[in-house]
């Protein structure tokens, strides 16, 4: 039975697309849809209506169809025979339209929608551009800004936003869509409009600056750097302009089969899959109850403390901050009001909003008011003296019930677990600084963590809009256990003959967010030295890996806010400037090691800082820590600034091609031992046997 129908209402012929559960753009879909239209073109009708049924209108493209064979008809010949009708053809859209769904509506000659919808073309998040005509029509419609904005930008725009550009043009009541729509129609038909077909279009609401595309291709090489479908998305805006229709779908065809070849968009195609994945638990039983969260409390009114609480305020839930002193609490309650207060002055939420959310964070110095919580976040110093203090506090007035989650960044969970009475209620919630805004959050199940726990923090994750992973408890879990390799190789990079601004320079070239050193600046260098002193000799590693970093904090020098680290920063704007000093104290320290500093290439910085990653990654996976290998990726590229065009370390590995992968790592164990440079077990049997990490994970899915 084909999703979609077709029926006579009077004079109206209905289209409905009922492809549940978004009415994506699949093969029958299309074929149905181009049925519908020649049938239509023959019968009683006098104009025709696109409709869909449930909870949205065309959503885009079927995404279980991604990466398989394309089969006719293809959307743009589909776009074709709507638009070409003999009949006026209408969409009437609720819910989401994105992608093909706005392309599908933009192809009709009238659009109307419910005042609740929405539509955007997202198809730039995933190293694409709309490939069905979206590049020629917005533009002939709402003109080249406006296009460009959101093409670019990937994010949907309210019905009345649509309307404003043109896009759109009626706005109903959602309750009343139907009835208005056909309603809207039969005008159309009583006043003899016009077949409008948008490929004929000129849009007249603006002048088109010389300077504005290359204005436009200058601000995305910054904001989406190395990315080139943004680049492309403007070319084809620019000809839908200045080509004819047929010439610019041209262009666009091109360009679209031409990102959707690449790796970036393969790369970031497989974490928009990964994050979806990663939300879900292999083994938690079906139908495991979560537990209702209606209040949280948290430990430490710290820059952490204070962001974590801003998460739950931010969803409307109601948080307690304790902390040891009125003078702290009263300063961190400050400063969430400064943040949220700086966030109504920039627009971001009104000041209405601001104050309601700054209401809902409240303090206090008594652990005796937290005994109602239903969740604890502890976020103090990484001492595990301190958690056993705050963890036996806990334990004692907490209700039965009361989820207990520790932040920490590193230290073990089962132990932490120990000093309460209600291990299966005790977990890990590792936020990222700063808490508010950075997405992930790393959720770390201890041995004795329950699934109903599990299952509760979770939904919880994405009630507050985090990106949610599992981690099993080791040594800086999934991310950090990473880090440490990372900057491990960064220091000894360093003493070998590479300078910062050199190894800041390869990475933010090959797409991190930020340099190494850029981001130990930022953090503090105070902040992992005194993580270091926690640590033996033995885990500290080889005194190469960490000397750099211990002489700039032992002369003051620990960042940003002393105004000088690896770099040194204007007091005022914060720039960023090299300084020649560093560099000797770099030669002097590895000369005391014997070292020999060799100029190095960019090529062996990128190969070490990069392999690192993955080793440990593999290692990660043939342990368990991670359940699977895109959730290091996803780790990865929502918590540390790795490039999504390049899918994460752990496809960038499979990309690169995991034989070359291992070989290069053998290769760096014989020239700096195996301490470090041990290939994975699990790499290696990959790199022999030639299976993928996909057939890996099939083969020893439990």
């Amino acid at each position: 039975m084909s999703p979609v129908s077709y029926e006579l209402r009077e004079n109206i012929g209905v289209i409905t697309v009922d492809n549940p559960p978004v009415n994506a753009l699949s093969h029958a879909v299309r074929v149905g849809l181009v049925d519908v239209i020649n049938q239509a073109q023959a019968d009683d009708s006098q104009a025709l209506l696109l409709i869909c049924a449930g909870r949205t209108f065309i959503a885009g493209a079927d995404i279980s169809e991604f990466g398989k064979p394309p089969q006719e008809p293809f959307l743009p010949d589909v776009l074709n025979a709507i638009e070409q009708s003999n009949k006026v053809i209408v969409a009437a859209i609720h819910g989401q339209a994105l992608g093909g769904g706005v392309e599908t509506a933009l192809a009709c000659h009238y659009r109307c929608a419910a005042d609740t919808a929405k539509v955007g073309l997202p198809e730039v998040n995933l190293g694409l551009l709309p490939g069905a005509g979206g590049t020629q029509r917005t533009p002939r419609l709402a003109g080249a800004k406006a296009a460009l904005d959101l093409i670019l930008s990937g994010k949907p725009i309210s019905a009345d936003k649509a309307k404003d550009i043109h896009l759109i043009d009626a706005v109903f009541a959602a309750q009343d869509l139907e009835a208005q729509s056909l309603a809207y129609v039969k005008n159309l038909v009583d006043t003899n409009a016009p077949v409008r077909r948008t490929s004929e279009q000129v849009s007249d609401s603006e002048e088109i600056d010389s300077t504005l595309f290359d204005d436009y291709r200058k601000t995305y090489a910054k904001k989406l750097r190395n990315q080139f479908a943004p680049q492309l998305i403007v070319d084809c805006v620019e000809a839908a302009l200045q080509k004819p229709f047929e010439d610019g779908m041209k262009i666009e065809r091109a360009a679209f089969l031409q990102c959707r070849a690449s790796e970036q968009s393969a790369g970031l195609r497989h974490i928009f899959f990964a994050e979806r994945q990663a939300a879900k638990i292999k083994d938690l039983p079906r139908g495991t109850a979560p537990r209702k969260i209606q209040s949280v409390a948290i430990i430490g009114a710290g820059l952490m403390g204070g962001g974590i609480a801003m998460n739950f305020a931010n969803v409307g839930m109601p948080v307690k901050m304790l902390e040891i002193n009125q003078e702290s609490l009263d300063k961190g309650l400050a400063n969430i009001a400064k943040i949220y207060q700086g966030m109504a002055t920039k627009g971001r939420i009104s000041a209405e909003e601001a104050s309601a959310r700054t209401a809902l964070i409240s303090g206090t110095t008594s652990y005796e008011d937290l005994s109602e919580a239903d969740l604890v976040i502890e976020a103090v110093f990484e001492s595990i003296d301190v958690k056993k203090d705050v963890f036996t506090k806990l334990d004692k007035v907490c209700k039965p019930g009361a989820i207990l989650a520790t932040n920490t960044s590193y230290l073990d969970i089962d132990q932490i677990a120990q000093f309460t009475n209600r291990a299966s209620d005790v977990l890990g919630l590792h936020f990222f600084s700063p808490a508010h805004i950075m997405q992930l959050l790393e959720i770390v199940r201890a041995d004795k963590t329950s699934d109903e726990v599990m299952t509760t923090v979770m939904a919880l994750a994405r009630q507050i809009k985090k990106v949610p992973v599992q981690a099993r408890v080791c040594y800086g879990f999934i991310g950090n256990r990473m880090l440490r390799q990372y900057q491990r190789e960064v220091q000894m990079c360093l003493i070998e003959g590479a300078t910062p601004a050199q190894i800041d320079k390869v990475m933010m070239d090959w797409g991190m967010a930020m340099g190494p050193l850029m981001v130990a600046d930022l953090a503090g260098l105070d902040i992992s030295y005194k993580a270091r002193q926690a640590l033996s000799d033995e885990q500290k590693g080889d005194p190469k890996s960490y000397r750099i970093p211990d002489v700039l904090y032992e002369m003051g020098r620990i960042g940003q806010k002393s105004g000088s680290g690896y770099y040194i920063y204007d007091p005022e704007t914060k720039a960023r400037t090299a300084d020649p000093s560093v560099d000797d104290i770099i030669e002097r320290e590895a000369a005391n090691f014997g070292v020999t500093r060799q100029p190095m290439s960019d090529e062996v910085v990128l190969n070490r800082l990069t392999l690192s990653l993955i080793n440990e990654g593999f290692k990660i996976l043939e342990e368990g820590i991670a359940q699977r290998a895109s959730d290091i990726d996803v780790v990865y590229c929502f918590g540390y600034g790795f490039p999504k065009y390049r899918g994460g370390p752990m496809f960038f590995a499979q990309s690169r091609g995991l034989d070359k992968v291992y070989q290069d790592i053998c290769a760096y164990r014989d020239t700096h031992g195996p301490m470090y440079w041990t290939p994975s077990k699990l790499l290696q049997s990959l790199a022999e046997t030639g299976q993928t990490i996909d057939e890996w994970e099939k083969e020893n899915a439990s």
